[in-house]
């Protein structure tokens, strides 16, 4: 995500480094590194203009000029800059006061409005919701099964009608539906075209008279750049929507429709698709973004990850075998399953502080090893993972074979995991070593 932006913002901080206090004439010639950066991610002209206006006025203030350290403060310039670009907050979806919540899902055809209504559904069931998805797209071979599929993968009721029936008419019996069986919130999946068209925006606003929608999301498709802020405003002008879900967040994006949407129709961009799971969707956050842009990591949806994907009580669990020592292989296939659940090893590295796009651009991160290790592990005996000492020649032959894989890699695992256990141990000795420390300190009592 944004690796080319990030790239050229990060080349044109460099010629504010090694200075001492800089000159207007060399903000300037920085700010025109910035500006090209930003074109180059196809971010909107008018946006661009108006956001190196903002930077330069502020740069070119005491706060950079008589500061002693000139390059970090337009970088936190930019930062501010950027996060108000994009809506300063994360902007929720509204909740109405009075059952149910209608949500429109609109956007031109292969943007994804199937896949994210039941994505954004999921997200509200896992906190409580009773969703309902609304299947409207009556034009598209096949709209209604994929809609019903992501349903039944998601546990999600489905409404739809017979063929023939109107989108309208659809929609109208869903919210009846919805009340009747206590539904509090329903995703009405509209049809898309290939392009805007009369037809398509007429079949949209006779939906939304008859519903009258708590949100209409446009769903936009982030690697079309200056096409997708073409769309958003097309759609915005003629529908009012309530907010922007952008998806493919995690392709080639140069990030022009992130930076831009906001600005050129108002509205918010509330979620991002980030891959083809269902569960992969995150809420905008306009300072986190603004943090991934500028390769600075976003440490705070890590954690969210993590909070989402780790259980509890098996990391209290965890904790204590590493301190007893006793940490099996089990454990570590456990361990493995949890980071898988996190995302791609990519990902997650991508968003860890310091750990720039650029530097993993040429990195092996070879996903597949996970899959292999997973094999070979769940290839021994309860005993053999409990204690690998006991794996002799014949039994690792025999765990090769069972799990496709070599006796070189089952000896490879083996190292590792007896490397990993050794770590653990010190780290659990040293942590001992300073609580003993401290509570000699206090007297003894560990107070």
């Amino acid at each position: 995500m944004f690796q080319s932006l990030t790239e050229k913002l990060t080349n044109a901080f460099k010629k504010f480094k090694n200075k001492g206090k800089l000159t207007e004439a060399e903000i300037k010639e920085g700010m025109r590194e910035i500006k090209l950066a930003l074109l180059e991610a196809d971010v909107n002209f008018k946006v661009v203009r108006e956001f190196i206006k903002a930077v330069s006025a502020r740069a070119v203030g005491a706060e950079v000029l008589e500061s002693l350290l000139p390059a970090q403060q337009i970088v936190k310039i930019v930062n501010e800059e950027l996060i108000a670009l994009m809506g300063r907050e994360n902007a929720k979806l509204e909740i109405s006061s009075r059952p149910p919540t209608v949500i429109m899902m609109t956007g031109l055809q292969g943007a994804g409005k199937t896949t994210h209504a039941g994505k954004i559904a999921n997200l509200y069931k896992k906190s409580g919701k009773r969703p309902l998805l609304v299947a409207c797209d009556i034009y598209r071979p096949a709209a209604i099964q994929q809609l019903e599929i992501i349903g039944k993968q998601l546990d999600i009721p489905v409404f739809s009608m017979p063929a023939g029936t109107s989108p309208v008419t659809i929609a109208k019996a869903a919210i009846d539906h919805a009340k009747k069986h206590g539904h509090d919130m329903v995703f009405i999946d509209t049809a898309g075209r290939l392009h805007i068209d009369e037809v398509l925006m007429g079949e949209l606003s006779d939906i939304k008279s008859a519903v009258t929608p708590t949100e209409i999301l446009l769903v936009v498709d982030a690697m079309t750049g200056q096409d997708a802020v073409n769309v958003a405003k097309s759609f915005n002008d003629l529908l009012d929507i309530t907010g922007v879900v952008l998806t493919k967040m995690d392709g080639d994006t140069r990030g022009g429709a992130a930076l831009s949407v906001r600005y050129i129709t108002g509205k918010p961009i509330k979620f991002i698709g980030i891959g083809e799971k269902l569960d992969t969707i995150e809420p905008f956050h306009p300072e986190r973004m603004a943090s991934r842009i500028l390769g600075m990591g976003d440490i705070l949806t890590l954690i969210e990850k993590a909070e989402q994907s780790i259980d509890e009580k098996k990391a209290a669990e965890l904790e204590r075998k590493m301190r007893e020592a006793a940490f099996t292989l089990e454990d570590y296939l456990d361990q493995l399953k949890q980071l898988k659940s996190m995302g791609s090893l990519e990902s997650i590295l991508s968003m860890m502080p310091g750990v720039k796009p650029g530097a993993l651009k040429d990195a092996k991160i070879d996903e597949k090893l996970m899959a292999r290790t997973e094999a070979i592990i769940l290839s021994m005996t309860k005993r053999e993972r409990e204690k690998p000492d006991i794996l002799n020649s014949s039994r690792k032959r025999r765990i090769a074979s069972g799990s496709g894989t070599s006796v070189e890699e089952v000896n490879r695992l083996i190292k590792q995991f007896e490397q990993m256990k050794k770590m653990m141990k010190q780290l659990t000795a040293q942590a001992s070593g300073r609580k003993m420390r401290k509570m000699k300190g206090l007297g003894g009592f560990g107070f």
